[in-house]
C-alpha cells in the first residue's frame, strides 16, 4: 500500500463508541438522547396504560404519559472521527432483562438522577458498579427541585471514590454533550488504568 493511500485511509478512519443512558422511571433519558442526537432519534415509547399504573409510580412525574419499552437510540459526533451511539434504557424493573443486551460492548454509561427521587437511580448505580462498567451520574436539574452539589449527591449515593457527578439540563444539547464528554474522558482513564494494572 502506498503512503498516499495510507494517509487517506487514516484521515477517513473514525471511531464509534457505544454509550448507555440509564436511570429511574421518568428521569429524562429519552429527553437527553433526543436533545443531543444529530439524527432523528429512534424511540420505542408506548402510552402509559391503566394496567401499568399498579407498577409504575407516576406520583412525581404526573405529566408523563408515555414510557420507553425497549430503548431509545441516537448518535452524536463529539469531534471529527469520534461518534457516540447512545442507547437509552427503559427505567422500570420489568424491562431490566434488556440491560444485559444493551450493555454488551459499551464504553460506559450515564446514570441520570433526579434529586427529588434520588433513590430511583440506586439500581442503575449498582448495576454498573457490579459489572465494572464506567459511569457518570448526571443530575438532571428539574425546575423547583432543591439544588444539591455534586459532592452531596456522591455521598448520598455512596459512589466509589472518583466517580464523576455532573449537573445538567437534559433538554439542552450543550449540557448533554458536556456530560457525554466527561463520560468518555473518565472511561478512557479507567480503561487505561486497568490496562496498566494488567501488564504491570
Amino acid at each position: 500500500m502506498d503512503s498516499e493511500h495510507s494517509d487517506a485511509t487514516a484521515e477517513g478512519a473514525s471511531l464509534a463508541l457505544k454509550i448507555l443512558v440509564a436511570g429511574g422511571f421518568g428521569v429524562g433519558k429519552t429527553t437527553l438522547v433526543g436533545a443531543v442526537s444529530e439524527i432523528r432519534p429512534l424511540r420505542t415509547e408506548e402510552r402509559l396504560s391503566e394496567l401499568g399504573q399498579s407498577v409504575d409510580d407516576t406520583a412525581a412525574v404526573t405529566r408523563k404519559t408515555t414510557t420507553t419499552v425497549a430503548m431509545d437510540f441516537g448518535r452524536i459526533t463529539i469531534r471529527s472521527g469520534l461518534s457516540l451511539y447512545l442507547f437509552g434504557t427503559p427505567g422500570q424493573d420489568r424491562f431490566w432483562f434488556l440491560w444485559d443486551e444493551l450493555s454488551q460492548g459499551s464504553l460506559g454509561a450515564v446514570v441520570l438522577a433526579d434529586t427529588r427521587r434520588l433513590e430511583d437511580c440506586f439500581p442503575a448505580v449498582d448495576y454498573f458498579e457490579h459489572r465494572d462498567i464506567p459511569f457518570v451520574v448526571a443530575v438532571n436539574c428539574f425546575a423547583g427541585a432543591r439544588a444539591f452539589g455534586a459532592h452531596e449527591v456522591a455521598q448520598a449515593l455512596d459512589l466509589d471514590r472518583g466517580t464523576p457527578v455532573v449537573l445538567c439540563d437534559a433538554r439542552d444539547k450543550d449540557s448533554g454533550k458536556e456530560v457525554l464528554i466527561r463520560l468518555v474522558e473518565y472511561a478512557g482513564r479507567m480503561y487505561t488504568a486497568r490496562l496498566l494494572d494488567s501488564v504491570g
